[in-house]
């Protein structure tokens, strides 16, 4: 079975490689990827990240911004993530979206840039899916229990 995908030709044995944005305030988000290429043991590709300063030109990010994407898209599309939304970093990453070929996920954390990493070689909405659940759950009350008690 042969898919048309933007000037590329797949079939089962060709590997979907979506790529990942990450936009965020000051260096969150050259961290994250710090901390995904040690979790994880090898280098990233077609990741690229962005960090949003007080002082940078919105419009200017955006160029940039766009840019990037560019340059992860090999045709099977690309998610971007953000920390906070409403806030520059989103608003920026809002700009970005092109429905089923560049989508954007706001409130990234670890749990889910791992989950969207190892579900990158699915299709785009499933690999949403993946990473909007490992964000949630990644995220939760971690308790003593009476027996852990010194």
């Amino acid at each position: 079975m042969l898919k048309l995908r933007r000037n590329r030709i797949h079939n089962k044995k060709t590997k979907i490689m979506i790529g990942i944005l990450i936009i965020s305030h000051e260096n969150l988000a050259d961290s994250l990827v710090q901390c995904a290429t040690h979790v994880l043991g090898e280098k990233l590709q077609q990741v690229k990240y962005l960090s949003v300063f007080a002082h940078d030109n919105p419009d200017d990010v955006v160029l940039k911004a766009r840019k990037l994407v560019s340059q992860i898209d090999a045709g099977d599309g690309v998610l971007v993530l953000s920390d906070i939304y409403g806030a520059t970093p989103s608003n920026i990453a809002r700009q970005l979206i092109k429905l089923g070929r560049v989508e954007c996920l706001v409130g990234v954390n670890l749990p889910m840039l791992i989950r969207a990493l190892t579900y990158r070689n699915e299709p785009l909405v499933v690999m949403i899916e993946k990473a909007v659940n490992g964000g949630k759950d990644g995220i939760f009350h971690v308790r003593l229990e009476p027996c852990d008690a010194v």
